[in-house]
């Protein structure tokens, strides 16, 4: 891969900023609103605008309870929006569990695949992105968008999270896709109560000692709702939860994660800006808040992971 294409190492300035762009009629936040590849198009420049590292190009929702869409439909939401975005120099990541919906992604320009299944949907997966010699972000879910809220049961979430996704990359490593094009998910949401997503967060740093740069999604999501609810217990609404989104993007930066995927990119460029500016500012042997997770840019991938015992 040639110096000037995305890779997955750290930035040396800040952690990086994936900005969300749902080409959906039924995503949570933002299903319907970027109708058409020319005001997706326009969205994408503006997120860019804002400071995005990526705009993360989805077709298919993946709110709990979705059913999917067929493999024809969301090809024709993305590779559109995709190619208008590479044309005008802003790169992209597509945002599918499907290898042939992130080939022709890739073909039309995106540089990275975000798949929210850790590679478990569709086995051809890591051929395409071993090909590409692009980043693959493999997030940990259970089950399908359909299936996954009576699977959110665990003894130890932060420990069987880890675990899973550490057998996620033996498996993408077994298939040629070399350590440092991944990054490693924990998929806030997915298969999780709210208090399973708390337990990841506050956890960041076991999920980094595995030696793979981190991505957070939180942005949005409802354990943030559950959290502002109000005194009616009726969970925030969704547009009204972007101060917590951005103190969790402080968070995940302090915390060493190598990049937040969120709806409101300067807020969290802001964020991750000012983090950057207080550990500069600091004496370099300073004790991090998360023990044994290496600061943004330090970050290396091991050739094979340590799975927890």
């Amino acid at each position: 891969m040639s110096e000037s294409a995305f890779t997955a190492r750290p930035r040396a300035d800040r952690m990086r900023v994936l900005g969300i762009l749902n080409v959906t009629p039924d995503s949570f936040s933002d299903g319907g609103r970027w109708d058409g590849p020319g005001a997706a198009a326009a969205r994408g420049a503006r997120l860019r605008a804002e400071g995005a590292d990526l705009v993360d190009v989805g077709g298919e929702s993946t709110r709990p309870g979705a059913g999917r869409v067929p493999a024809d439909e969301e090809l024709a939401r993305v590779v559109p929006v995709v190619g208008l975005l590479a044309a005008s120099g802003i790169r992209t990541s597509v945002d599918t569990t499907r290898a042939r919906v992130a080939e022709a992604a890739l073909r039309a320009g995106a540089v990275a695949v975000n798949d929210v299944s850790g590679g478990r949907a569709d086995p051809a997966m890591s051929r395409v992105v071993r090909d590409a010699g692009c980043p693959w972000i493999l997030m940990h879910s259970r089950g399908t968008s359909a299936t996954m809220r009576r699977l959110a049961v665990y003894h130890d979430v932060v420990g069987q999270v880890v675990d899973e996704l550490s057998r996620r990359v033996d498996a993408a490593l077994a298939a040629g896709v070399p350590a440092d094009a991944l990054v490693l998910d924990p998929g806030l949401g997915f298969a999780k109560t709210p208090e399973h997503d708390w337990l990841l967060l506050a956890h960041l740093d076991r999920l980094c000692a595995l030696g793979f740069p981190v991505l957070v999604g939180a942005s949005r999501k409802s354990f943030l709702g559950a959290l502002l609810a109000g005194r009616d217990g009726r969970p925030r609404p969704v547009a009204q939860r972007e101060d917590a989104t951005t103190a969790v993007t402080a968070y995940a930066a302090l915390a060493g994660a190598w990049g937040v995927r969120v709806h409101a990119v300067r807020a969290a460029v802001d964020a991750a800006r000012a983090v950057a500016a207080i550990r500069a500012a600091g004496p370099p042997d300073a004790p991090r808040p998360a023990d044994g997770c290496p600061p943004a840019g330090t970050l290396t991938a091991r050739s094979s992971p340590v799975r927890p015992n």
